[in-house]
């Protein structure tokens, strides 16, 4: 069960990234408009200002899935 405090406290941190990273959250929002799904691959790749790079990816399942669904109905 979530806490309410920390539910609101998240909101609050959702606010600020989102005016800070709006490009990304409209990316998220545009993925996530077009189905992604069991079988999709989220590819992620970190550039750190060394310029050293870190890669990995997934393949979602359908446990995945229902749990980023049943996540976001909780929120």
């Amino acid at each position: 069960m979530l806490n309410p405090a920390k539910l609101l406290s998240l909101k609050k941190d959702w606010e600020a990234f989102s005016a800070r990273h709006p490009k990304f959250v409209q990316f998220i929002s545009t993925v996530a408009a077009n189905g992604i799904g069991v079988g999709s691959i989220i590819d992620v790749t970190v550039t750190l200002p060394n310029g050293k790079t870190f890669q990995s990816n997934m393949r979602l399942t359908q446990e995945d899935v229902s749990f980023v669904e049943g996540f976001t109905k909780n929120m």
